[in-house]
């Protein structure tokens, strides 16, 4: 099993970092390899993907996810994925997002891009990208969504 934990502060407040991070389908965006995203329903993501030339298709589910502060998620079937996402103030109207991710995979290809630390550079790119996008909208999410996640079910408010 491996794990990454990577952050970066991003030059806006947490409640549109967050707002901006919930908008799931413009993840192709700013993240590497990431060619679809789509939101099935509030818990479910269906993500493409084509990194080093092996495409992937899977489905993930939101776990929990609590506005402004975290949201966790993991793979349903076909990867052995999770992480969580958290948002917290930094100096300013400043905010520290911090992903943390654990992955197996028994492919040989993803045993070598773990070797060579692929992963983990792909992720420290991806929040720079993230940051990037967020700080050039000028305090305009793409959108937001506003509702938690508990155990997998969603309470929109």
């Amino acid at each position: 099993m491996s794990v990454i934990e990577k952050s970066i502060e991003v030059d806006a407040p947490v409640r549109l970092t967050y707002d901006q991070w919930t908008q799931f389908e413009d993840f192709p965006e700013f993240m590497d390899g990431v060619e679809r995203v789509e939101q099935l329903d509030d818990t479910t993501l269906r993500w493409e993907t084509s990194i080093g030339g092996v495409k992937r298709s899977f489905d993930a589910r939101i776990t929990q996810q609590d506005p402004d502060r975290r949201i966790a998620w993991e793979a349903l079937e076909g990867e052995d994925q999770s992480g969580v996402v958290t948002f917290e103030p930094a100096e300013g109207l400043a905010t520290r997002v911090t992903l943390e991710m654990t992955y197996d995979s028994d492919r040989w290809t993803d045993k070598v891009a773990d070797f060579l630390n692929v992963v983990d550079k792909k992720v420290e790119g991806d929040l720079e990208r993230f940051k990037n996008f967020i700080e050039e909208r000028h305090g305009a999410p793409t959108g937001a969504w506003r509702g938690r996640v508990e155990g997998g079910s969603a309470d929109q408010q």
